[in-house]
């Protein structure tokens, strides 16, 4: 993943991988600011990942998170082969469904990541994807996810039309508690909406922005559920 997510099709929930890939090339090109502000994200979230847990990630896109997150073993996975290219040596990329992880036995993981992917998931595919994210995790095990929040951001949040989900940070708490979920920390206000911003080569600002109760543009949330 990304700032901006990899596009999902809204028709039968998941996409085929000509329609990912024509997206990703106009949606998702690399952008050496972006992982330079994924390399100060990560540092953030170590925080909810041990250095020697066992990660996946979903809708890894250019690997931007997989890439720089320390773990003892980190699991990049995309319907886009773009992956395959994007993943640092230690980064072990699977193309396929995130619906479907049926390629992995239960309890594989400490840990299983999402940036901005829920919201391209119709309802049915969004239960495949949290159901095979329980299963696949370690009892304790963590869903942290990185997702646009509506409540603040109303008035953009269908600029893209690849999006057919709607959250706000207490729809998707609600959500994940009814899936069966114990929320373990929410911040409504994480990140500004997108980070294709004109100042996105200010990746300097990004550690403050984290660190500050005060966030101008803030338009992504986050939200840290263990199960």
């Amino acid at each position: 993943m990304s700032d901006d997510p990899l596009a999902q099709t809204p028709q039968s929930g998941e996409p085929d991988g000509t329609y990912v890939s024509n997206y990703f090339e106009t949606r998702l090109a690399h952008n050496a600011n972006r992982t330079k502000i994924w390399q100060h994200l990560c540092k953030y979230l170590q925080r909810w990942i041990s250095t020697d847990a066992e990660v996946l990630e979903l809708g890894a896109g250019w690997c931007d998170f997989s890439n720089n997150v320390a773990a003892k073993r980190v699991v990049a996975m995309d319907l886009d082969s773009t992956v395959d290219r994007a993943a640092a040596p230690h980064v072990e990329p699977v193309v396929g469904d995130c619906t479907d992880l049926g390629k992995f036995e239960d309890g594989t993981f400490d840990v299983v990541f999402a940036s901005n992917l829920l919201e391209h998931l119709d309802r049915d595919a969004c239960n495949r994807l949290l159901a095979e994210a329980k299963r696949v995790l370690r009892p304790g095990g963590r869903l942290i996810l990185m997702q646009p929040n509506f409540r603040l951001n109303p008035g953009r949040y269908f600029d893209d039309f690849t999006h057919v989900a709607i959250f706000t940070d207490q729809s998707l708490q609600d959500y994940l508690v009814a899936e069966g979920w114990k929320i373990d920390a929410v911040k409504a206000k994480f990140m500004p909406l997108t980070l294709k911003s004109k100042g996105g080569n200010l990746t300097f600002v990004v550690p403050w922005y984290l660190r500050s109760p005060i966030k101008p543009l803030a338009g992504q949330m986050l939200v840290v559920a263990s199960r």
